[in-house]
């Protein structure tokens, strides 16, 4: 199944497709290619070419430089990017914190942080959950005590992705803890480069260094770095969690994933005994595809609602419910077809420095990796389980 684009949409397509084919930086590329780890300038040269053609914040007013595209333009943008597997916008700038600052910000705050975070000078990380406050935000202890013009604060975030990169960081503080959960949150703009700030890794399965522990200890934050109003931070966390999950139903990401699953399920093995030519497969595949496709019409249908100034509601939540799982189930048929051969990125690196080859099957480098890393993907922006309650409650009304 396919949707149908207008005449001025395909042609919309054609200029996106030509603007990554002729700027994507090609040593960035070979990196890929070779299975290099990106850094953080390889991400931020890209979203330096972007944002020069002046397309790095697409969903934002165009009084703050957004491009005015409508809900179907963005979606053949993001498509786009992710069939050309380019390196990704950093979403915690662009998607997050972006929206926050020019929904509550002060024009000061927004003279500051917005040019920046759209000429990608600024690399941001997301300080929300803590060990003891991960789906049940509103249970966090991180501490922010006024002192003056400065506020003190104290505590510990984790799961804080690539905050070895951030330059700034978002965070969310308790500034009054006798008031109840959901009150005396405030929302704190935080310099990384900081005295007391310290971030620590957290190696996971796959052996890469993707997620962190932040340390804040007695770090003085000016209180103009404050957004919107003192203890009311809820607000804003509400707003760009609403944000984070309209964008976590990746279905660009899944249109490629099930692609490189068709190819990989059709040359791995003895032509004949090859799971592409197994119908049981073969309809594990177009059960997951008529999924993908229905998912894929939701998302217009919010992204259209957003365009016409809606703005996203707890229905969201319903898309990262299903997004989540269709990636993950897509990665678990992945892992299915090379069988007992997949093979960690990280095997291959041990094994090529220590004189052997990995006993792998070349094409299937890298599946275990991925499906590892994507048992992540039910849990973080709030797991799933936390989004059905949220869907009970607020939309079937139980």
């Amino acid at each position: 199944m396919q949707l149908e684009f207008t005449h001025e949409e395909r042609a919309f397509r054609a200029e996106v497709r030509t603007f990554i084919a002729e700027h994507y930086p090609a040593d960035v590329r070979t990196k890929q290619d070779q299975g290099i780890e990106l850094g953080k300038e390889d991400y931020l040269s890209w979203h330096r070419i972007v944002a020069k053609q002046g397309w790095s914040v697409p969903a934002w007013p165009v009084e703050y430089g957004g491009t005015g595209w409508s809900a179907t333009q963005r979606h053949i943008w993001a498509e786009e990017l992710q069939r050309a597997d380019t390196a990704p916008i950093i979403a915690f700038s662009t998607n997050l914190v972006g929206p926050v600052i020019y929904t509550f910000g002060t024009p000061e705050q927004k003279a500051r942080f917005l040019p920046r975070i759209v000429a990608g000078d600024d690399w941001w990380c997301q300080g929300y959950s803590e060990p003891g406050a991960g789906s049940d935000l509103a249970a966090l202890q991180t501490r922010a005590v006024r002192d003056g013009d400065h506020y003190i604060v104290n505590g510990q975030k984790t799961w804080t992705t690539l905050a070895q990169h951030a330059d700034w960081g978002f965070f969310l503080v308790r500034t009054d803890p006798s008031a109840r959960k959901q009150a005396g949150i405030s929302f704190l703009l935080i310099d990384m480069t900081s005295p007391g700030v310290t971030v620590r890794p957290i190696i996971t399965l796959d052996g890469a260094h993707e997620v962190n522990e932040v340390w804040l200890e007695n770090v003085k934050v000016p209180v103009e770095n404050r957004v919107y109003e003192e203890n009311k931070g809820w607000t804003c966390a509400k707003m760009l969690l609403a944000h984070e999950r309209s964008g976590i139903a990746l279905v660009a990401h899944s249109k490629v994933a099930l692609g490189k699953l068709r190819k990989l399920a059709a040359t791995i093995g003895e032509p004949g005994c090859r799971l592409a030519d197994d119908p049981i497969f073969r309809r594990k595949l177009t059960e997951i595809e008529v999924e993908l496709t229905a998912l894929e019409y939701t998302e217009l249908r919010f992204l259209a609602a957003e365009s016409a100034g809606k703005a996203p509601g707890v229905e969201v939540s319903m898309l990262k419910i299903r997004g989540t799982e269709i990636y993950q189930r897509i990665s678990e048929l992945t892992l299915e077809v090379p069988g007992s051969h997949a093979s960690l990125r990280v095997s291959r690196a041990t094994a090529h420095a220590s004189g052997h080859d990995a006993v792998a099957v070349p094409s299937a480098i890298g599946v275990a990796d991925t499906y590892f890393n994507l048992r992540k993907l039910s849990i973080f922006g709030g797991s799933n389980e936390i989004q059905r309650n949220i869907l009970a409650k607020a939309v079937l009304g139980l």
